[in-house]
């Protein structure tokens, strides 16, 4: 969230859709996962966490395009291949890899992801990422909003997680919606051994708050337009 980019160019209309992490997706967010944590290794394991942790939920904020991508513009008539070189640029389209395609071509591309575990007494977020390029325009924080959505939904009242001491942004963006800094992990991040605050907002079961989120999360809708939510 360092960074503000330019916006996409107004003849390809966007609309973000917050929806869980597919396999299909993790080429995608691996991606975002590297941009963001360059120096983490291992990877995270996200086929197996999306396969096999039951306490795991993990979400993906996804552009899309609505309109005609630069890649399937209409050929003018001297430029359009004819018989089997048409019927193979066809098949092109259908079978070429989306990630290995420029992020401006993707009918879909995945712009953030989050990471929630839902423990017996809390929903736990243990990651989050922004695509470069695409931080500064709210995408994290319609991630958090994903995250305490998903944490009301299943019935949490508690949310907690980790930030870096030197990480301003994102601190004001966690008060902002309610989580206090409760604790402190000395050295807690491998990179270079930094701390990490320990944060946590609860009560989200009351009244107060539900107003709250929902005075926060129009805010966000002003600001950034409309999105779709599917947990």
């Amino acid at each position: 969230m360092q960074t503000t980019a330019a916006r996409p160019a107004q003849d390809k209309p966007l609309r973000h859709l917050v929806r869980p992490m597919g396999l299909g997706d993790i080429s995608q967010v691996m991606e975002v996962e590297q941009q963001s944590f360059p120096t983490m290794w291992p990877p995270t394991a996200f086929r197996r966490e999306i396969q096999h942790n039951r306490l795991a939920r993990y979400l993906v904020a996804v552009e899309r395009r609505e309109g005609p991508l630069a890649s399937e513009g209409e050929d003018p008539p001297e430029a359009r291949p004819a018989g089997l070189g048409r019927f193979l640029g066809g098949l092109r389209h259908v079978f070429e890899n989306e990630a290995e395609m420029p992020p401006e071509d993707r009918r879909e591309l995945v712009v953030g992801f989050i990471g929630v575990w839902l423990l017996a007494d809390e929903a736990h977020i243990v990651t989050v990422a922004v695509r470069d390029g695409h931080r500064g325009r709210g995408v994290g924080e319609l991630l958090l909003i994903a995250a305490i959505e998903t944490a009301l939904r299943e019935r949490q009242a508690v949310v907690t997680l980790e930030c870096r001491v030197s990480n301003a942004v994102a601190l004001r963006l966690y008060e902002k919606y309610g989580f206090e800094r409760v604790g402190l992990r000395p050295r807690y991040y491998s990179d270079n051994h930094e701390d990490a605050y320990v944060m946590t907002v609860g009560g989200m079961e009351e009244a107060a708050y539900g107003r709250r989120f929902e005075r926060l999360r129009g805010e966000h809708r002003a600001r950034y337009g409309e999105y779709d939510l599917i947990l």
